[in-house]
């Protein structure tokens, strides 16, 4: 069942390890089939040497049930899961916990749009969520995890496409894209400008944001109507 999806999501995995933004079995990555209403994720602390597509886990998006696999699927599974159900667009899910969104995550801070870099891959900050409530973290923490975020980008009128990744407070990182290997893509380029933020500020501590026209410019140029950047 789902051969090629395994193999794309397996594929992911590795490249998250490859691209340095995943240690150990801090990470992992999802892909979802919409038609069948399908999420393949990588299984819960599986170390890398070894994983083949065939250890990947299906898991049925509407209730969460694994459908096939014989190891349990990743710990965040139902993070995931709620991005799919919240986020019609998205194909791909990554959860890493690289150094500096790392960092980030943990002060608590989201990224302000310092700069043109950032400028072409989001529309503006990656923002940071609240705290879960005690509550939250006692009784399904995954789940609710994956509901702050979504609470996030509803509270701030965010378009998931156009700002493609979150932190989430005292945890880490989350991105996604049309697609496994687009969401890889933006984990590895949130990781560079969250380092990137850092160094500027041991620059510049009192640096405000970029100028909102320039930002724009940046960002509708790459990704908006008409874009014109590349060879298209």
């Amino acid at each position: 069942m789902l051969e090629e999806l395994k193999s794309a999501v397996c594929k992911a995995n590795f490249d998250l390890v490859a691209k340095g933004l995943v240690i150990e079995t801090w990470g992992n990555a999802s892909g979802v089939d919409r038609e069948r209403g399908l999420m393949v994720i990588k299984p819960s602390g599986l170390p890398y040497d070894g994983m083949k597509p065939r250890h990947m886990v299906v898991v049925s998006l509407k209730t969460g049930k694994v459908v096939e696999g014989n190891l349990k699927p990743s710990s965040d599974t139902d993070t995931h899961l709620i991005l799919y159900r919240a986020f019609p667009k998205i194909g791909g899910v990554v959860h890493t916990h690289s150094l500096y969104a790392t960092a980030w995550a943990q002060a608590k801070r989201g990224l302000p749009s310092y700069g043109t870099t950032q400028a072409d891959y989001c529309y503006g900050d990656v923002p940071c969520t609240r705290l879960l409530m005690p509550r939250e973290i006692k009784s399904d923490y995954e789940a609710n995890t994956g509901r702050v975020i979504v609470e996030t980008f509803k509270k701030l009128k965010f378009d998931p496409m156009q700002h493609p990744a979150v932190l989430v407070a005292s945890h880490g990182p989350f991105t996604w894209g049309k697609d496994m290997a687009d969401a890889v893509h933006n984990a590895g380029v949130l990781e560079f400008i969250a380092q990137l933020a850092s160094e500027t500020l041991k620059i510049n501590p009192k640096l405000k944001p970029m100028q909102s026209v320039l930002l724009a410019k940046h960002f509708l140029r790459k990704h908006g109507p008409g874009a014109s950047y590349g060879q298209w």
